[in-house]
């Protein structure tokens, strides 16, 4: 994701691997040509994402959880699980942070 620019507010809990991710209800998410970018339109921010949070975001449904897309994405790109469950966690909080999701059950 491209620079953040808010102030970081407080620490939520950890996303959990069982937690149902959806985006933002102020979120859009748009696959643009090699890319994708997220605008957040309560607050005009605008996102370029990697690859990486390409990817995620394009299974952040509000039915799947943290879990499942890490087991579609291990599938997707043959990596390690374990590698991709630790990395995938810090970007679901990251982006949880910023409000471009938000978790549920």
């Amino acid at each position: 994701m491209a620079a953040i620019l808010r102030p970081r507010l407080k620490r939520e809990r950890p996303v959990s691997l069982n937690e149902i991710l959806s985006l933002s209800p102020v979120a859009s998410f748009q696959s643009v040509g090699d890319g994708a970018v997220v605008l957040l339109a309560d607050s005009g921010q605008l996102y370029s994402c990697n690859d990486t949070s390409e990817a995620f975001l394009r299974h952040v449904d509000g039915k799947r959880s943290l879990g499942d897309i890490v087991d579609l994405l291990a599938i997707e790109y043959e990596v390690d699980r374990g590698v991709l469950e630790a990395d995938m966690a810090e970007l679901a909080e990251n982006l949880k942070q910023e409000g471009v999701i938000v978790g549920g059950a």
